[in-house]
């Protein structure tokens, strides 16, 4: 079974560039053990451009 972590990270609103170092994010999962797996935009403003994406990863879930 496998568990997921998804982690928001905002857009500035002028030049829509991440407020966060999302490659410094990826490495920092990586290095607890978390795969990850996509970049995905759900939310759409008012000028048809992404708000923030979501960064998702995924690890081998621990047997409880």
């Amino acid at each position: 079974m496998k568990e997921y972590e998804f982690v928001r990270v905002e857009l500035s609103t002028m030049r829509r560039r991440p407020k966060e170092d999302y490659q410094q994010i990826i490495h920092d999962y990586a290095k607890r053990g978390w795969r990850f797996v996509q970049i995905f935009a759900p939310s759409i403003d008012g000028y048809g451009a992404a708000a923030y994406f979501e960064i998702i990863f995924e690890r081998d879930a621990e047997k409880a």
